[in-house]
């Protein structure tokens, strides 16, 4: 067994993503975002394929994204609740970083195991962030899923997708602890 590194233990079991409703500007500087980006790119990314990448979305284009939110919401009928939510999701935060998710052929990695990678990589730059000392979220919501707006709003080709949204910000209030899983229900021993 190698060294035990207990600050990285005891950070991941106690780490808490902030709302991203509670998170206001300042965001990480370019070369502080880098470090987060770099970390979140060392995810096992099976075969060196890289099935992912990054675009960083300042405040500016955040608003920009929530009108665009609005405008499709509008033209799917969905009803004003739906649109809000979705809305603020965009109208938040003073920053954040869209992973996309790239599916690359290859006869010896399945998209599903491009597709957990995607994931790992939204969970990493969640961590990196988290640990960092930055308040951070992962969301995503319908439009992110929403084939026209994700392909419009993120310039995304036939083969990606959003994986997540990661915000990060200043937080304003650190959220209490919630319940977490018993592990005698989702753990078996065989």
């Amino acid at each position: 067994m190698g060294e035990c590194n207990q600050e990285a233990l005891e950070f991941l079991l106690e780490r808490r993503s902030r709302p991203a409703k509670t998170l206001v500007a300042p965001g990480p500087d370019k070369a502080s975002l880098e470090i987060l980006i770099t970390a979140a790119a060392r995810t096992p990314d099976h075969g060196k394929l890289e099935p992912w990448r990054f675009i960083v979305l300042n405040k500016e284009t955040l608003t920009k994204l929530a009108e665009k939110v609005s405008e499709r919401g509008h033209a799917l009928g969905c009803d004003e609740d739906q649109i809000a939510k979705a809305r603020r999701s965009y109208d938040t935060g003073p920053m954040a970083v869209a992973v996309v998710e790239v599916q690359k052929p290859s006869e010896k990695i399945p998209a599903i195991e491009q597709t957990y990678s995607a994931g790992a990589v939204c969970l990493a730059l969640l961590n990196a962030a988290l640990a960092h000392g930055w308040g951070a979220n992962w969301l995503s919501g319908w439009p992110s899923h929403d084939r026209e707006f994700a392909t419009n709003a993120f310039r995304l080709t036939e083969n990606e997708r959003v994986a997540g949204l990661i915000y990060i910000g200043t937080e304003t209030s650190r959220p209490p602890e919630r319940p977490r899983p018993i592990l005698q229900d989702i753990v078996t021993w065989l």
